[in-house]
């Protein structure tokens, strides 16, 4: 198995087994679109002091926007907020590069298969639309503990 098919493999078994799928109980909810293909995306975010205690969501879409979200959730709770906000925008720079970044496994996890995404413009909004959720949703949580 090439390292595509790998890649391919991993987005096609999160979409088929989203992780922290369904709606929980949040501190906020936001409801993210792409207008360019359709895809719609419910999430809440629970956080408690700088730690992400809980990520779910409801979406509908194509499957790289539903991995990818089902990914972000593995790899951020638990976390800080700042280690939230930090991968988000080092995903953001991955998914902008056109493959021209070669991710960090380490840091990356299964979020790495979406590398080739990026060489595929159209289908960048689709993995980015969780993220921009939970960035949004993340900071709207932190704001109001302040």
């Amino acid at each position: 198995m090439n390292i595509d098919e790998l890649y391919q493999t991993i987005i096609l078994d999160h979409y088929r087994e989203k992780h922290h799928a369904g709606l929980r109980a949040g501190d906020v909810e936001v409801h993210h679109v792409n207008p360019s293909c359709g895809d719609e995306l419910t999430l809440r975010v629970k956080v408690d002091g700088d730690t992400i205690t809980d990520i779910s969501y409801d979406a509908e879409g194509c499957s790289i926007s539903q991995a990818s979200t089902s990914v972000m959730t593995d790899l951020l709770i638990g976390g800080s907020v700042e280690h939230a906000l930090d991968l988000h925008d080092r995903f953001l720079e991955m998914m902008q590069s056109q493959g021209r970044i070669e991710p960090d496994e380490d840091v990356f996890e299964d979020a790495i298969a979406f590398a080739g995404v990026s060489k595929f413009p159209a289908r960048v909004k689709c993995a980015l639309l969780g993220w921009s959720a939970l960035r949004d949703a993340t900071l709207q949580a932190t704001a109001k503990e302040k």
